[in-house]
């Protein structure tokens, strides 16, 4: 059984300029005292084709952690943009939140994220190189996608990676009438390393 459930997570700043932090309020609880840290991750997806322009923005250790609820607020640097496939700076991508325990991730909060020029203009007529300083981040807050993986807490490898159902908190995390976006069927369609599947 999973010893950290995640109860909520707020995305903060939202929507936001493209190079404005990524905000993350999380809510976790603990059924017993953990002996090692948890290591949490925000990734962000720079395209769909290929998990090589995938960019990790920021990681941090939690712990020591004892039982009990806990919050925090995560907060990482934007994407590279040099990183970014130039076909991929503006339309919907994906930013990942993750945790792992021992190394091993046990949990992937997926996000959709819509990158797109405020002007009217620029949006009707895009330049050819993308402006990143005038694009507008915005996450798709009440939509996440989140799969828990069976890892074991001790010492037994047998059972780690295994997909798992989701608790009833993190049931309530997500909204599966939105399941069939355009970016889902390519992430099914590739295979990708982060696809993200409502459990």
């Amino acid at each position: 059984m999973a010893k950290v459930h995640v109860c909520n997570v707020v995305v903060l700043d939202n929507p936001s300029l493209f190079f404005n932090p990524f905000q993350f309020e999380v809510t976790f609880e603990c059924i017993e005292d953990l002996k090692e840290d948890l290591e949490w991750k925000i990734i962000y997806v720079g395209s769909a084709e290929s998990e090589a322009h995938d960019q990790v923005l920021d990681s941090v250790f939690v712990g020591p952690v004892p039982e009990g609820r806990h919050m925090f607020v995560f907060q990482a640097d934007p994407p590279d943009p040099l990183k970014i496939p130039v076909q991929d700076a503006v339309g919907v991508t994906v930013v990942l939140l993750t945790c792992s325990y021992r190394t091993k991730e046990f949990i992937r909060v997926g996000y959709y994220v819509n990158n797109e020029y405020v002007d009217p203009e620029m949006k009707e007529n895009p330049p050819t190189s993308p402006q990143f300083d005038k694009l507008q981040r915005n996450i798709l807050a009440t939509s996440p996608r989140v799969t828990r993986f069976k890892i074991d807490w001790d010492d037994n490898p047998s059972m780690d990676g295994i997909p798992t159902p989701p608790s009833s908190a993190e049931k309530q995390m997500e909204n599966p009438d939105d399941s069939n976006g355009p970016l889902k069927q390519i992430f099914q369609e590739s295979n990708h390393s982060m696809e993200m599947e409502v459990m």
